[in-house]
């Protein structure tokens, strides 16, 4: 049963400069919270160098933020609810950017694995509800331009991520890509409240499903602890591991049922009912944890083994983004002339083949070389997204549009989470295996050990070459390798999505802002 507190909002939409204000300040919003989970991609080799962990151990600063914003973007509606929107939002901002100079601030891997955690917590809830906030502030025929402006927030933030990241990193230090949030946080969120505060809506006493939040908890941070600490541990060899997995196992079939059972869920599992909304589902999340892999993987390729600085990086991965700001509009006006999920098997298909050229490279391959199939894959990149979402949403019935809205959000975010911890272990194990391999047939009869010591080298500087260019080539093939298999998945994806039936209605996106 529920209660109102407060009447119901009658205040007209801003207009004019105090529009613009508001919204400028909702998108920034959004902005730092997406632009969070690309700055640290490129920044990975520097923490892990700064605090003298292994580049496995670094990539927990991406994961644990992509798994606590996971477990909150389900909770974000019942705390608009219960709590407001503006003030959930306003809160959750202002704590962003405590969290982030924590970040900033912390001298070891627990520290700031703990205060990315929080960070991820509170930047969870500023995305979904400054969409929701920003079609509440605009009149409902320019609703459309609220839209176009979030969603190019959410589209450029990653792009400048590893760019911003790789430039911080290089002409400062890697707490300076957190340290940035913190003043815009403290403009910001009294603005937001300011201006947004008559805005609130009626709240809600609705319950909180708790034993469903534990059990989410439980599963999802046993899963990522496992995959997190598998390698170091020599995976199902170590009793901690499978411990984790057999946790994640229960704790992931007690959820189920309990869900399935629960009059108030907190996720609402029974939207997979529905053919088109779990076909989309699958797709979206196979292909966001392909994309997630390769955004990972490139970087730590390129700064590791090819000798580029974070900054380098940062602007050869964001090449990725360029097409794909330019293509999203055109993406968008073909929602509802065309076929969804033509649009959406071309875009995946369109990746699989670019994801394709990149599984042959060399490790003498120019800037340019590496930047062209990243600049060509931006442009599949609208087609997979935009028109994925309103097919997911416009398979479900109406009143279940911010349930489905919030389980996709969660399940794309996990998979990025999952997608970046697998690739890194399965990259340098089969490095592993590729070094191994490459040991018997380099150098076999010794002559080029012999041509180097003829050249002026001592024994030990030889064989120190010979296995730096054989370990170089190892990189290069376990890179071509996973970067095939990320083929495989896309096209796996790009398959899936013929089981979804063609949306019968078109989606109201003011249903679909938490």
């Amino acid at each position: 049963m529920s209660t109102s507190t407060q009447k119901p909002v009658t205040e007209a939409p801003l207009e004019g400069s105090a529009l613009w204000l508001a919204a400028i300040v909702l998108a920034t919003a959004n902005f730092i919270a997406v632009l969070d989970m690309t700055i640290a991609n490129v920044s990975v080799p520097n923490i892990s160098g700064s605090l003298g962990i292994s580049s496995s151990q670094g990539t927990w600063v991406i994961t644990s933020y992509a798994v606590a914003e996971a477990i909150i973007v389900p909770l974000t509606g019942w705390l608009a609810g219960r709590f407001g929107a503006v003030r959930v939002f306003t809160i959750g901002m202002a704590l962003f950017g405590a969290c982030s100079a924590l970040c900033g601030l912390a001298g070891s891997l627990s520290m700031l694995v703990i205060a990315r955690v929080l960070q991820g917590l509170s930047g969870g809830v500023m995305m979904p509800l400054s969409q929701t906030l920003l079609l509440r502030i605009f009149p409902k025929e320019k609703a459309p331009a609220a839209m176009a402006l979030w969603a190019m927030t959410t589209l450029v933030a990653p792009v400048l991520g590893p760019i911003l990241g790789g430039w911080l990193c290089d002409s400062y230090a890697w707490p300076i890509i957190f340290f940035i949030n913190v003043p815009l946080a403290i403009v910001c969120a009294p603005i937001a409240w300011r201006m947004l505060k008559r805005y609130e809506q009626s709240l809600i006493r609705a319950p909180i499903d708790m034993i469903g939040l534990v059990l989410l908890i439980l599963f999802v941070g046993a899963l990522q602890l496992m995959l997190d600490l598998g390698k170091e541990h020599d995976w199902f060899a170590s009793t901690e591991i499978c411990m984790l997995a057999v946790v994640a196992a229960i704790g992931f079939a007690a959820f189920l049922i309990w869900e399935l059972t629960e009059r108030h869920p907190i996720v609402d599992l029974r939207v997979f009912r529905h053919r088109g909304f779990t076909a989309a589902v699958a797709a979206i999340s196979l292909g966001f944890g392909a994309m997630f892999a390769t955004n990972v993987l490139t970087p730590l390729w390129l700064q590791s083994y090819m000798g580029y600085t974070a900054t380098w990086a940062g602007l050869t991965t964001a090449w990725s983004g360029v097409l794909a700001v330019a293509a999203a509009p055109v993406a968008g006006n073909l929602i509802g002339k065309v076929d969804p999920r033509q649009l959406i098997f071309g875009g995946l298909m369109w990746l699989a083949i670019v994801t394709g050229m990149r599984a042959i490279s060399t490790t003498d391959m120019t800037y340019w070389q590496i930047a062209h199939p990243l600049i060509l894959m931006g442009l599949g990149l609208p087609f997979f997204f935009v028109p994925l979402t309103a097919l997911a949403l416009g398979s479900v019935e109406e009143h279940e549009t911010a349930s489905a809205a919030g389980l996709q959000n969660f399940l794309r975010t996990l998979s990025g989470a999952v997608a970046t911890s697998i690739v890194n272990t399965a990259w340098e194990d089969d490095t592993s295996v590729k070094h191994a391999e490459l040991v018997g047939l380099i150098d076999p009869d010794g002559s080029t050990k012999t041509s180097l010591v003829a050249s002026g080298m001592t024994p030990d500087a030889a064989n120190s070459t010979i296995d730096n260019l054989l370990q170089g080539q190892s990189v290069m093939l376990a890179t071509n390798h996973l970067m095939s298999i990320v083929v495989v998945i896309f096209v796996a994806a790009a398959l899936i999505i013929w089981l979804a039936p063609r949306p019968t209605r078109a989606v109201d996106m003011t249903q679909a802002g938490h």
